[in-house]
């Protein structure tokens, strides 16, 4: 590989992919990488195809001097990162969180080939929605924890026998296959490649619905779901994390949008009020 010194300079600032395709609303989120060297590659990946957005989750050493002199050019890239504490918080105003791994987990996702990652990416960043694209550690990947706030797992298919990609490969893959749909779209005469936002279940989203739940909202409703069917005893005696991972899978597909959660969250307080009741952890109300 050539010196990051003999490569040609680029501007540091990306020229938007097209007017029509909001690049600004897709984020490159890398979590826990531990060379310097992939950060910087994977800012170069990201800037040559018309993306700045990188957001790093607990970096092991960043910024340094090899992240720099190996993103060739995307200083940019590096000099606007966001760095976070957890992947939550790295997410958590997205509607769409597609997680890269390679391997098949406990974790059970709904499995994207990168093209069809692209294209809900590119429908759901029309539709004025935050789009994460989340790569996990260079040798052990995303945890089941980390895969359990994505919404779908993207796969390279890559050679069975060899199937190991760089980090920063791996980016660049999805970086092209995000640039390939909305060039596609330009050349289809700019016209948005869906007018709407697909539902997660497949169908198409009524313009007519509130905005859809942020992750942050999501998982603040899953968060006092678990809470609630510990309190009703709902588990009796079987794994929770299973039972969380099905109530997962359901609400994710039903689309929720900011009201539904708010609704399902009172009916969940309702519940727990009761169960605090019956267990006399509160007195019953007065009915005078």
């Amino acid at each position: 590989m050539a010196s990051a010194h003999t490569e040609p300079t680029q501007p540091s600032s990306p020229t938007p992919i097209s007017g029509a395709f909001p690049a600004g609303r897709v984020r490159i989120v890398l979590v826990g990488t531990q060379h310097p060297g992939n950060i910087g590659s994977a800012a170069r990946a990201i800037r040559t195809m018309g993306f700045s957005r990188l957001v790093l989750v607990v970096p092991e050493r960043f910024p340094h001097p090899e992240a720099t002199a190996l993103a060739a050019g995307a200083a940019g890239v590096l000099e606007t990162a966001v760095v976070t504490a957890t992947l939550a918080e790295a997410v958590a105003d997205c509607r769409l969180v597609l997680g890269c791994t390679a391997r098949s987990r406990r974790i059970a996702l709904e499995e994207l080939h990168p093209r069809q990652a692209a294209g809900r990416a590119l429908a759901v960043a029309e539709a004025g929605g935050e789009v994460a694209v989340v790569f996990g550690r260079e040798r052990t990947g995303l945890e089941n924890e980390e895969l359990q706030l994505c919404h779908a797992a993207v796969h390279i298919p890559s050679d069975p026998d060899y199937g190991s990609l760089n980090l920063a490969a791996a980016v660049q893959v999805l970086a092209y296959e995000l640039r390939n749909q909305a060039i596609g779209h330009v050349i289809s005469g700019g016209e948005p490649a869906r007018q709407q936002a697909p539902e997660a279940g497949g169908g198409v989203r009524d313009p007519g619905r509130e905005p859809p739940a942020t992750h942050a909202e999501l998982e603040g409703f899953f968060s006092q779901l678990a809470d609630t069917l510990d309190a009703i005893d709902f588990h009796k005696g079987r794994t929770p994390a299973a039972a969380m991972r099905k109530f997962r899978r359901l609400f994710l597909r039903a689309d929720l949008d900011a009201r539904d959660v708010r609704l399902l969250r009172g009916l969940l307080a309702d519940a727990r009020r009761m169960a605090d009741i019956a267990e006399g952890r509160v007195p019953p109300p007065r009915r005078d």
